[in-house]
């Protein structure tokens, strides 16, 4: 079970707890290749965390698709994780999502 975060993502800020088949990877023989050795890679996560979507022109809100629980494949943002008790958590736009896995 996910720890509630303390925190609530504006917009369509979405956070997500990458998973960790996403990490780097180590091989049969001891290798060990690091995620940022492919950085066009795609990461799978779980969203913990959504904002209340974007505002419209006139002022309404245009919801989100994603929910939290949904596990999400994206990419890995320019940004840095956010750390909060040692546990990474990625900070994108919901654009920035590219699957939500059925």
């Amino acid at each position: 079970m996910t720890k509630k975060l303390a925190f609530k993502p504006l917009g369509d800020r979405v956070v997500v707890k990458p998973s960790l088949a996403s990490a780097e990877k180590k091989l049969a023989s001891g290798i060990i290749i690091p995620e940022s050795a492919n950085k066009e890679k795609l990461f799978t996560g779980t969203v913990v965390a959504v904002g209340d979507g974007k505002r419209t022109e006139s002022g309404e809100r245009f919801p989100l698709e994603v929910t939290v629980g949904d596990n999400v494949v994206f990419k890995k943002p320019w940004d840095e994780p956010l750390k909060v008790d040692g546990v990474e958590y990625y900070v994108l736009s919901e654009s920035d999502i590219s699957l939500i896995q059925l």
